[in-house]
């Protein structure tokens, strides 16, 4: 079935053995409408995803996320990773975790590593820029600087009204690279850019019966003012060892609140 999944999504055969009887329907479930054509205007299709305490932390107040989620919440990750073409995360991820970003857990080729690194703060010591897969370090376009950073790529991108980068245009001009499924692992921060300018197809978010009392939010989001400004979403749920993973079909809508 995990064949199956990848062929569909990469028309690549990865020898994993696959899950029999009620592992596998779930985990068809769950996968497979991350594996369809893009139904967007852009033509990409775009992933998201968290691990977050049962109180809204995705890591300590120091940045420590290692482990909030169950071993099996850290296998679904990499199976999204091998299911896209390439993954996003924000310069605050790359800067606290220093992630390798490639799919170790599974079967299937690692994704091209896109880090979004607004104002170039980030050193070329970092273990992305070094080897493994090929990386895109993203930047405004009015940031000086060589075209390659380390081993990575430099692409500059127009900042939006807020002075963010243009997500929009990042996954237009990925598109261009033939790239049509996009995963965003996180964190908090640029998840939530992604989901307020409406460019998040799917969301997972698997929350662990963890409490942390403080720590770095979930999600940063424009501010509500009344619970309708919100966005809520259709969902399923599952079981992830200890964890709940809500699926939720975001289906590019963004919250009323979002400016």
């Amino acid at each position: 079935m995990w064949r199956a999944l990848r062929a569909r999504r990469c028309g690549g055969d990865a020898p994993l053995p696959e899950p029999s009887g009620e592992a596998a329907a779930t985990l068809a479930a769950l996968l497979g409408p991350l594996t369809g054509p893009p139904v967007a205007p852009d033509g990409v299709w775009v992933t998201a995803h968290l691990a977050q305490s049962l109180d809204g932390r995705i890591a300590t107040r120091s940045g420590v996320s290692q482990w909030i989620s169950d071993r099996e919440d850290i296998l679904h990750t990499h199976r999204l990773r091998a299911l896209h073409q390439a993954i996003v995360v924000g310069a605050a991820t790359v800067a606290a975790d220093d992630p390798l970003l490639t799919t170790r857990l599974v079967s299937g080729e690692s994704p091209v590593r896109v880090v979004l690194d607004r104002d170039r703060r980030l050193d070329k010591g970092r273990r992305v820029f070094s080897g493994g897969p090929p990386t895109l370090l993203v930047c405004a376009a009015d940031m000086p600087g060589p075209d390659r950073h380390g081993e990575a790529e430099v692409m500059r991108l127009p900042r939006d009204p807020s002075g963010g980068l243009d997500l929009a245009m990042l996954l237009r001009r990925l598109r261009l690279r033939g790239i049509t499924h996009v995963f965003v692992e996180g964190g908090g921060v640029t998840v939530g850019r992604f989901l307020a300018a409406g460019l998040i197809d799917r969301l997972h978010i698997a929350v662990a019966p963890l409490l942390l009392g403080s720590g770095l939010p979930a999600l940063v989001l424009p501010e509500a003012a009344r619970p309708e400004e919100g966005l809520r979403a259709p969902a399923l749920t599952y079981r992830l060892g200890a964890d709940t993973l809500f699926d939720l079909a975001i289906g590019r809508a963004r919250p009323a609140c979002a400016p």
